[in-house]
């Protein structure tokens, strides 16, 4: 598994649709996952002044995230295989 990064751009976004949109992130993960897709959400950091949004996933593929926040209803620029450097 790998980490890919989700660029969003969320510019005007309230605050209460962009939780929607994390849950709605994690709950389509977790359905995957149900039916045998490694995938799985790790985080987001928002930028409201100019309402950038990097979002972490750990999955098997590029595609395979796309597919998540197609499902999900997410808009999204484009999907980066990223190194999460968490300590």
């Amino acid at each position: 598994m790998s980490v890919f990064m989700v660029e969003r751009d969320l510019k005007g976004i309230s605050m209460d649709d962009l939780a929607g949109a994390q849950k709605a992130a994690i709950k389509t993960a977790a359905q995957m996952s149900d039916k045998g897709d490694k995938i799985s959400y790790i985080r987001s950091t928002f930028a409201p002044e100019d309402g950038r949004c990097m979002c972490l996933f750990d999955g098997e593929s590029a595609e395979q995230v796309q597919r998540l926040n197609d499902e999900a209803g997410l808009p999204y620029n484009r999907v980066v295989t990223a190194l999460d450097l968490t300590p």
